[in-house]
């Protein structure tokens, strides 16, 4: 049985929308997509039921039998677990996400001046993934090459979800340098934003909320009701959510491990 979660739920559709596959099991689900195995979120398992959730030692195994070839560890969790030192043991982090919703359509601020904002089309891709490249340069996260593996492919993916009418993606610009971007995908009635990002030196000019606005208003035209956002549970940025409506629904709880460089 699927999830319930918002969060998850609105995951999911996003993933099954784009070509991966979603395997049902008792108590966990097992996520795939073959057209981008380095997408660690995109290859991963999902632990539904709460009860289970404390046996790290297993879903440990599991992951590890369902993608024997991966270096990364990646398992969502359908409750804080009590015992982090299991997951802990493992060399997991456990992270926790807010799920905001509204049911309004998120508030739509002025135009910020100076930016010329419009929906991505041609090269303006091409600038997404190099703006993908420049965040983990910036962070070193991910090794480089692998990670511009990953960036292709997804946004590759999501460029299809813009052809087939599915989503939505929009920038801001400044000379034609693309400075900040979001998309927002039509999980059939609910509207799930992805990619939201600003470069740092554009931040607190009202942009994103601008972005954010102009996403709702498209959603809105195909008759999504509700609109979801899901966020670090320590970034700031959720003030700029809150701001524009959104409320917490739910945390989600995920364990990680990002590959060893």
């Amino acid at each position: 049985m699927r999830t319930q979660s918002l969060g998850w739920a609105t995951d999911l559709a996003v993933l099954e929308l784009a070509g991966s596959a979603v395997e049902e099991h008792a108590d966990h689900l097992v996520v795939r997509s073959p057209s981008n195995p380095d997408f660690h979120w995109g290859n991963c398992i999902f632990v539904t039921d709460p009860a289970a959730v404390d046996d790290a030692d297993r879903w440990v195994d599991v992951f590890r039998g369902s993608f024997s070839d991966a270096d990364w560890t990646a398992i969502g969790l359908a409750r804080m677990p009590v015992y982090r030192t299991a997951w802990e043991r493992h060399g997991l982090a456990l992270e926790l996400d807010d799920v905001l919703a509204t049911t309004h359509p998120p508030r739509q601020t002025a135009p910020p001046v100076g930016y010329a904002v419009r929906e991505l089309v041609g090269e303006d891709w091409e600038q997404l993934v190099a703006r993908e490249m420049a965040v983990n340069e910036e962070t070193a996260q991910y090794d480089a090459v692998a990670h511009e593996r990953f960036a292709r492919a997804r946004i590759e993916s999501q460029r299809a979800l813009v052809d087939r009418g599915a989503a939505h993606f929009v920038g801001a610009f400044v000379g034609g340098r693309l400075v900040a971007e979001l998309g927002i995908v039509d999980c059939g009635g609910t509207a799930r934003y992805q990619n939201v990002g600003t470069a740092p030196e554009h931040r607190g000019r009202g942009v994103a909320s601008h972005l954010i606005g102009v996403a709702a208003t498209w959603a809105g035209s195909r008759g999504c009701s509700q609109w979801v956002i899901v966020t670090e549970a320590t970034n700031p940025a959720g003030r700029v959510y809150r701001r524009a409506g959104f409320e917490l629904v739910e945390p989600i709880v995920q364990t990680y491990r990002a590959p060893h460089r």
